[in-house]
């Protein structure tokens, strides 16, 4: 069986006053690796990195390649929204605090009514204005979806540049499509963030997942790419928690992923600066409850002794 990594989207730990808390961030960075993150992509969506300044993007950044120093590959956000040379300048900004990739939002290079011909030109150009820096891509919801296709994802994997890939197009049919459109990439991984159909990505040859799942139960995951290749019931037990599961984790995240590793004993605040919050008894209550079913399904599963 191929080896598969989890690689978390890291959240932002944020202090009552709205500063990062650093304190908090290393206790998370051990979290991860602790439960076999086998990366780290920091200053994403999760991270609310659309809230954050670039001067807080580049000393959490920094943090994080310090603190991690060398264990498992980072990779991090570069482009937000602005010209495409000014994305530029600080692609090559945020790489030079030694993550290993930037990641570029597909959605920010092209408007949501340009064309396809458009966005890859635009494309190109960024690559063209960054020299060498190695790129990911992370189809990124916001400000809107644009998903790569996979004959240009094939295109771009060949300049040598393209070494990441976050998928997030829902459709297992487009993965397989992405997968071996690049099959004979070398430094090329494709990580997929749907978990519905995390098992059959794997399958078909994904590096492995990058899902917000992670930031709940990050050791579950790493779990399910140890053990997606079994003809198991607790296989299929752990996907369909997931599935079952996906709502209450998407309702109010990243507020309820912070509640859950609160309760899991790492300090967090549930301040989020994106306005993400638990408004009700029921929102508590429904996290509890998933609280509850993740204990009763890792002793099912065996899950502190046979994950990694």
């Amino acid at each position: 069986m191929i080896a598969k990594k989890f690689v978390p989207v890291m959240l932002t730990p944020f202090q009552e006053g709205n500063s990062i808390d650093y304190k908090i961030l290393e206790d998370l960075i051990e979290f991860y690796l602790e439960a076999g993150a086998g990366g780290l992509f920091a200053n994403c969506l999760s991270s609310e990195m659309y809230q954050l300044t670039k001067e807080e993007m580049l000393a959490s950044v920094s943090f994080i390649v310090e603190k991690v120093n060398g264990r498992v590959p980072i990779v991090a956000t570069g482009t937000f929204p602005d010209s495409i040379e000014n994305q530029a300048a600080f692609v090559k900004e945020i790489y030079s605090t030694g993550i290993d990739s930037v990641i570029v939002i597909t959605s920010l290079l092209a408007g949501e009514e340009d064309s396809e011909e458009v966005f890859e030109a635009n494309v190109k150009q960024l690559l063209a204005l960054t020299g060498d820096v190695p790129l990911g891509f992370y189809e990124c919801p916001v400000p809107y979806k644009r998903i790569l296709s996979a004959a240009f994802l094939g295109e771009l994997v060949e300049t040598g540049r393209i070494r990441y890939h976050k998928d997030t197009c829902l459709d297992i049919d487009s993965v397989r499509d992405k997968i071996e459109a690049s099959k004979d990439a070398e430094d090329f991984a494709i990580y997929d963030a749907y978990m519905v159909h995390a098992v059959d990505s794997l399958k078909a040859g994904s590096a492995g997942l990058s899902c917000i799942q992670g930031n709940y139960f990050p050791e579950l995951v790493v779990w399910l790419c140890n053990h997606y290749d079994e003809d198991s019931e607790e296989v299929e037990k752990v996907g369909q928690f997931f599935t079952e599961n996906m709502s209450v984790m998407h309702d109010t995240y990243p507020a309820s992923a912070k509640y859950i590793l609160e309760k899991r004993g790492l300090g967090f605040t549930q301040v989020c600066r994106n306005g993400s919050k638990l408004k009700s008894k029921a929102d508590y209550d429904n996290l509890d409850e998933l609280l509850s079913k993740f204990e009763e399904l890792a002793e099912e599963i065996n899950l502190n002794q046979n994950s990694l």
